[in-house]
């Protein structure tokens, strides 16, 4: 399903698709007693818009041949995916409960053919603007296909890897108009912030000097994502970034911009507390 112009209905549905995520995320990570929990709760909004109204994707087919295809880079946000995929159809959403748990399709991080619409297996940080890129070529050079898109979700700690801006350079040399990238630019990683740790500085200016076209963009306000992706899915020429400012932890208010949950799940008082809290924020 697309969309490009977006009704009160419209960013109704969707802001409820971004909800469930969340509620989800929380109760899936407190199941698995492990995981990430502020990368995910802040990806939602921007996963919400491309699962319910960007990506071309159909769950009662995920091979099929006309689909946009979905790269997670950073594989430790896999709750997310599995959400978002579990809430689009993909498959039953009890089996998010079973995260990380022994024998189960939903590992730490996604497995190419241990679900459906996972497009592939990731693993160390920084590959996945490779993979995508890869992907986008063939698309675009061995078996050309104009309509369909490659997007790829990137964390802004994994962009301290070289072979990000590698891949960002092939991606300018080859012109590939058909991918689109979104940085989780949420300031936090493992051992705290980004800029502490390893500056970024203006990342749509560094994505510029590199050939891309690059958009900043509110990373959870729903009608500007849906226009950022309308603008990066109608370039031809050269690959799109959109730098999605986010908030760690969204809705969840003891995990928001805190970098101790990048790694941490709740315990099932937290679960309770959290699920409390994100109903209560619908209500009013």
């Amino acid at each position: 399903m697309t969309s490009d112009v977006a009704d009160a209905a419209d960013l109704e549905r969707i802001r409820a698709f971004a909800l469930e995520l969340r509620k989800s995320i929380v109760t899936m990570l407190a199941a698995a007693g492990s995981g990430h929990s502020a990368g995910p709760l802040g990806m939602a909004d921007f996963m919400a818009v491309l699962y319910s109204s960007v990506l071309r994707h159909d769950p009662k087919n995920p091979e099929w041949e006309d689909r946009d295809l979905f790269f997670l880079s950073h594989g430790h946000t896999a709750p997310v995916l599995y959400a978002a995929l579990a809430e689009s159809g993909y498959f039953p959403k009890e089996e998010l409960l079973t995260l990380r748990a022994y024998g189960t399709r939903l590992q730490g991080h996604p497995e190419r053919h241990a679900l459906p619409g996972i497009e592939s297996t990731s693993g160390p940080l920084g590959s996945g603007l490779s993979q995508a890129a890869g992907y986008a070529y063939a698309l675009k050079h061995l078996r050309p296909d104009p309509s369909r898109r490659v997007y790829v979700a990137m964390g802004d700690g994994e962009l301290d890897e070289g072979n990000i801006w590698e891949a960002a350079m092939f991606a300018a040399g080859h012109g590939l108009g058909n991918l689109i990238g979104i940085v989780d630019r949420n300031f936090i990683q493992i051992d705290g912030s980004t800029e502490d740790v390893m500056p970024l500085g203006d990342l749509a200016e560094k994505f510029r000097a590199f050939g891309w076209t690059a958009l900043d963009v509110d990373g959870h306000d729903i009608e500007a994502l849906l226009g950022a992706f309308a603008f990066a899915r109608a370039q031809a020429d050269r690959p799109t970034v959109l730098v999605a400012h986010t908030i760690p932890g969204k809705g969840v208010s003891f995990m928001e911009s805190d970098y101790k949950w990048h790694g941490k799940p709740p315990t099932a008082a937290e679960r309770d507390a959290a699920l409390a809290e994100l109903e209560l924020a619908v209500q009013r």
